[in-house]
């Protein structure tokens, strides 16, 4: 099961990679906020169909989650606004770099601390190398 997570997160990759581009090229036509409008907009509608045709968990339930989990929706909106502003001045390469790397650095401090109910990981030399190697290549590549 494990190496099908890998899977799906190298798919999810290559999916935001393409995203990033069209969504780059969509936001020079018909502006970068209302990429992003379009973009959620026909989500969300994909998501209903897909919800009310297969979904099985209780969305009423929303009403009892902690409120510091719903705040996920509008980190998606920061996240894909600032890619389609950053792809069409420094390109879907270097843009997707940088979200990598502001994702290994994040990611690193939420599991070194346990915050958002994370497992508890600490930050060691490894993880500390494979940042600097990043931003070495970001440096590279630009």
């Amino acid at each position: 099961m494990r190496y099908i997570a890998y899977i799906f997160a190298l798919l999810a990759g290559v999916a935001l990679s393409f995203e990033g581009a069209i969504y780059g090229e969509l936001g020079k036509t018909i502006g970068q906020l209302e990429t992003s409008f379009y973009n959620f907009f026909v989500g969300a509608i994909i998501l209903s169909l897909l919800w009310l045709f297969f979904g099985k968990g209780k969305i009423s339930h929303v009403t009892k989650a902690p409120k510091w989990t719903l705040l996920g929706g509008s980190l998606g909106v920061v996240y894909l606004t600032a890619i389609v502003i950053s792809v069409p001045f420094v390109g879907v390469g270097i843009t997707m770099v940088a979200v990598i790397i502001g994702q290994l650095i994040m990611s690193m401090v939420i599991e070194h601390f346990g915050w958002l109910g994370s497992k508890k990981t600490r930050i060691n030399k490894e993880k500390i190398f494979a940042v600097i190697s990043m931003v070495i290549a970001l440096i590279l590549v630009n």
